[in-house]
């Protein structure tokens, strides 16, 4: 009995840290940026840029509901938005292989 008592007093200490965690990773980039406005701008970007990026996937992804879905709770709606999600995700791996490819070439020309 003691020691599931130690297990659950060790399980919300992490808990507890996981959450602190996630404050001062939100809290300290938000509170540096105050300081310094001007560095939002290119976080604005980046986020505006996948914005953009997820309603051309959105867009392009279609709203099928299989019948293996509904058991799920997936609707037309949700399907949409999970294929959105996937094609983003399939774009942004494209747009990673592409730059990492792109700067290796353009370097091993520079270097000759």
């Amino acid at each position: 009995m003691i020691l599931l008592d130690l297990v659950d007093i060790i399980l919300y200490f992490g808990y507890g840290m996981v959450m602190v965690g996630a404050v001062l990773a939100i809290g300290f980039p938000l509170w540096i940026a105050s300081k310094n406005p001007k560095s939002l701008v290119g976080t604005g970007m980046g986020l505006g840029s996948i914005l953009v990026l997820f309603l051309i996937a959105w867009l392009l992804s279609g709203s099928e509901v299989y019948s293996s879905y509904t058991e799920f709770g997936v609707d037309a709606s949700l399907s949409k938005f999970i294929g959105g999600m996937l094609i983003l995700v399939y774009m942004l791996v494209g747009l990673a292989v592409t730059g990492i490819i792109y700067s290796e070439v353009s370097k091993s020309l520079k270097n000759g």
